[in-house]
C-alpha cells in the first residue's frame, strides 16, 4: 500500500490523445493523478468538470491534472468533448497501475460485491513524491481540499 512520502510509481499509459504518457514526463511539476470508476458518471461527471472550472488555478500552481480510469480511449475521447476537459485521461484496461496505486479494491452496491475502482486521489511533487493521499474520495468539497493541500 502507498503511502505519503512514498516514490510514485512511474507507468506509461495511453491517453485519449492517442498517445503514450508516463509519469516521468512530468518531473518538475506537481501532479494531480485521480483515479475515479467510469466516464459519464454522475459523481465521475461532476469531479472532472469540478477539475476543468479550476484549471487556472492549477495552472498557477504550476500543476498537472492527470484523470485515469479502466474505460477505453474512446469512452475517454467522448467523455473529454462532451464536457470539455482541458487535461489528460487515460486508460488503464489492464489494471496495472490502479493495482500499482491500490485504488483497484472490492466494493459493495445494493448487496453485491465486485471489483472496481475506488476513487482516489494523490498529490505528487515535483520530484515524483507522493505528498498526500486522498482515498475514498467524495466528489462535493473535494477541489477545495486539494487546492488546500498544493503548496
Amino acid at each position: 500500500m502507498l503511502k505519503e512520502g512514498d516514490k510514485a510509481p512511474d507507468f506509461s499509459l495511453l491517453a485519449d490523445t492517442g498517445e503514450k504518457i508516463s509519469l516521468n514526463k512530468f518531473k518538475g511539476k506537481k501532479v494531480v493523478l485521480y483515479f475515479y470508476p467510469k466516464d459519464n458518471t454522475t459523481g465521475c461527471t461532476a469531479e472532472a468538470c469540478d477539475f476543468r472550472d479550476n484549471i487556472k488555478m492549477f495552472n498557477r500552481k504550476n500543476t498537472v491534472i492527470i484523470g485515469v480510469s479502466k474505460d477505453s480511449i474512446e469512452s475517454h475521447k467522448k467523455f473529454k468533448e462532451k464536457y470539455k476537459l482541458p487535461f489528460l485521461l487515460l486508460s488503464d484496461q489492464s489494471l496495472d497501475v490502479l493495482k500499482a496505486y491500490g485504488v483497484w479494491k472490492e466494493k459493495t452496491l445494493y448487496g453485491k460485491k465486485f471489483m472496481g475502482v475506488e476513487r482516489t486521489t494523490f498529490i505528487i511533487d515535483e520530484d515524483g513524491k507522493i505528498v498526500k493521499i486522498f482515498p475514498k474520495v467524495k466528489v462535493k468539497g473535494h477541489i477545495e481540499e486539494i487546492i488546500k493541500n498544493l503548496k
